[in-house]
């Protein structure tokens, strides 16, 4: 399941507050942050993006 377009419009990473990007991880769907040099990914969690830095993981 996608999140709808709008609410990517208004999502922004929180910890440099550059746009987010859907992208389906292994499992589950992620928001990247598109900041090069931040690229924090966020999880969502049963539809429900949680946008806590402490749960974001570094790209591998």
């Amino acid at each position: 399941m996608s999140l709808p377009p709008f609410l990517l419009e208004i999502l922004v990473c929180p910890q440099c507050h550059a746009p987010l990007a859907e992208s389906a991880g292994d499992e589950d769907r992620e928001l990247r942050c598109t900041a090069e040099s931040c690229g924090l990914v966020y999880p969502v969690r049963d539809g429900i993006p949680v946008l806590l830095v402490d749960e974001a993981r570094r790209p591998s």
